[in-house]
């Protein structure tokens, strides 16, 4: 995955959710939390590593972080009510949008 990853340039989360449900055969919303979750300590320790090596906006930091707060926290409500297999179906559609969006801006509209 980590080849992958730093051939294609998809994010780690992008591949690792088909991962987490195919070959560890975790339910859709446990990969998705699974993957949000390395994600963020990713996020943390790069964040870390970067501290004090330059100048941080910590005004637009606390915006952003307020943003992904609420966005978990609406995400937590929505959650309740998705069906896990609606939400697989759903994840995979958005890839194969999102793949055909950027064959066509990279091949076609260069």
């Amino acid at each position: 995955m980590g080849l992958a990853t730093g051939f294609l340039g998809a994010g780690g989360g992008f591949l690792l959710i088909p991962t987490l449900v195919i070959l560890v055969g975790l339910p859709m919303k446990e990969a998705v939390g699974t993957s949000l979750f390395i994600i963020a300590l990713n996020s943390l320790i790069g964040f870390t590593g970067d501290l004090g090596h330059f100048h941080i906006d910590w005004i637009f930091l606390a915006k952003i972080t307020t943003v992904a707060i609420a966005g978990i926290v609406v995400g937590g409500m929505i959650n309740k009510k998705i069906d896990g297999g609606k939400l697989k179906k759903g994840f995979g559609w958005f890839v194969l949008v999102m793949g055909c969006y950027i064959i066509l801006k990279e091949v076609i509209f260069k």
